[in-house]
């Protein structure tokens, strides 16, 4: 499939590769690219503060480092979502810290297409299990999120995205008149989110989608990564699919191997 567009690859990925081959951040990114990538998730981005990166997440990338990372990839040619995670150690002065940060480097390189808001799932994380951080956003907070990152980051980043994973499909519709223009990812076993307490995340066909948005009394239109128009034989082929079954995931006994696999050693 030459014309499959790959999106891969978050700032803390492309900065663990580059440090582990020796290699500069730019031209690791220039390599990847040659080899096919074709633009990056900003994920990894949780709250780009570092104030509460050190109590959530010390072991990875630092602000400057993850923004070090989007910049060289939008020079680079590579475009990027970007994420922020919100609702667990953090104060609201961090989160228009994070808007701030992310509209400064929109503004430069014009590189983001759509910002993504994506509230704390607490219910089984180590870090809420251990007192260490609060039970979410409230959903007056989630709506204003979608709703102030409208307005801070117009016109530069001009599509918010919704993420049903996250708040559910009434939630998204929610979202969807309060600043959010895009509902993003039919998803397929979706395992994070669910694996930290929600009960959504295991799929979202288009059907179900423009339902939602039809009931807004808005227009759906089916995107590409990049915001263009999907062609017309891939948005047929995305209708209709059959539902998806639970993956089956046997554990493995440490202890113990298959006879035939013994032998064949």
């Amino acid at each position: 499939m030459p014309g499959i567009h790959i999106h891969a690859f978050s700032p803390l990925e492309v900065w663990q590769g580059a440090k582990t081959l020796g290699r500069t951040v730019p031209d690791f990114l220039r390599e990847l690219k040659e080899a096919g990538l074709s633009s990056l998730p900003g994920t990894a981005a949780e709250i780009l503060d570092d104030e509460v990166r050190a109590v959530i997440c010390p072991d990875k990338i630092k602000t400057a480092e993850w923004l070090e990372v989007m910049e060289a990839a939008h020079a680079a040619g590579l475009r990027s979502t970007v994420t922020i995670m919100y609702g667990h150690a953090d104060r609201y002065e961090h989160w228009a810290r994070h808007l701030l940060r992310i509209r400064a480097l929109q503004a430069r390189t014009g590189g983001f297409t759509e910002f993504v808001p994506l509230p704390f799932v607490p219910m089984e994380t180590p870090i809420f299990l251990k007192g260490r951080a609060r039970r979410g956003a409230t959903w007056r907070e989630a709506v204003l999120m979608h709703a102030v990152a409208r307005l801070v980051l117009h016109p530069v980043i001009t599509n918010i995205q919704t993420s049903w994973v996250k708040m559910g499909s009434e939630g998204a519709a929610f979202c969807l008149e309060a600043g959010a223009n895009d509902l993003g990812g039919t998803l397929m076993n979706e395992s994070i989110t669910r694996a930290a307490g929600a009960v959504h995340g295991q799929e979202m066909p288009p059907e179900s989608m423009e339902e939602v948005i039809r009931g807004l009394g808005r227009v759906p239109r089916q995107r590409t990564t990049l915001y263009g128009d999907a062609p017309i034989e891939r948005r047929a082929a995305s209708f209709g699919a059959a539902p998806l079954t639970d993956p089956i995931n046997t554990p493995a006994r440490r202890w113990e191997r298959h006879p035939e696999a013994a032998a064949a050693d």
